[in-house]
């Protein structure tokens, strides 16, 4: 079944149940998932460290969440971004809705200025919006074919990346 092209937009206040509700049923049953996206989300949030937070509304409803949220590259280089956590409702799934919001934020990010963005997931998915395997960034304890990296600037820099450390928080 078709779903009606989602309509984006940033996030509001009076969003933070459903975006929590929809990131925790997207990664559920995930199986590279602690289950700790709502939790990452609401650090960052409260920290004020959330970058382009955007929810997608389909019939009336949250159906996606996406944000983004600086990165430190070892090199010092400034400017870079990691994408996630982006959830979609599981029954929207495979409908063009995280598409949607990816494309969308990647576009807003580019606007921000940013030099490039990084990306942890499965390759295959992520490559479609112009993330490739760079030799030089690299996240510790991550295999390479899963960090992903898109430069809006030039060439991705040789550095270790490193994530807020609100995605490392277990609870």
């Amino acid at each position: 079944m078709k779903t009606a092209s989602p309509v984006i937009r940033g996030e509001r206040p009076d969003d933070v149940h459903d975006i929590e509700r929809v990131l925790r049923r997207a990664f559920e049953d995930h199986p590279h998932s602690q289950q700790t996206e709502h939790l990452i989300v609401a650090r960052l949030r409260a920290a004020g460290l959330l970058t382009l937070p955007h929810v997608a509304i389909v019939d009336g409803n949250i159906a996606g969440f996406s944000t983004f949220s600086q990165v430190s590259l070892s090199s010092g280089r400034d400017g870079w971004y990691g994408l996630g956590p982006v959830a979609v409702e599981p029954e929207l799934q495979g409908r063009g809705i995280g598409r949607t919001l990816i494309e969308h934020g990647l576009e807003q990010l580019q606007k921000l200025g940013a030099v490039g963005c990084v990306v942890l997931g499965e390759p295959a998915f992520y490559q479609r919006f112009g993330f490739i395997q760079s030799a030089g960034m690299m996240l510790e304890g991550v295999p390479p074919a899963y960090f992903l990296t898109r430069s809006f600037i030039g060439a991705a820099p040789v550095a270790d990346v490193s994530y807020n450390s609100a995605f490392f928080l277990t609870s």
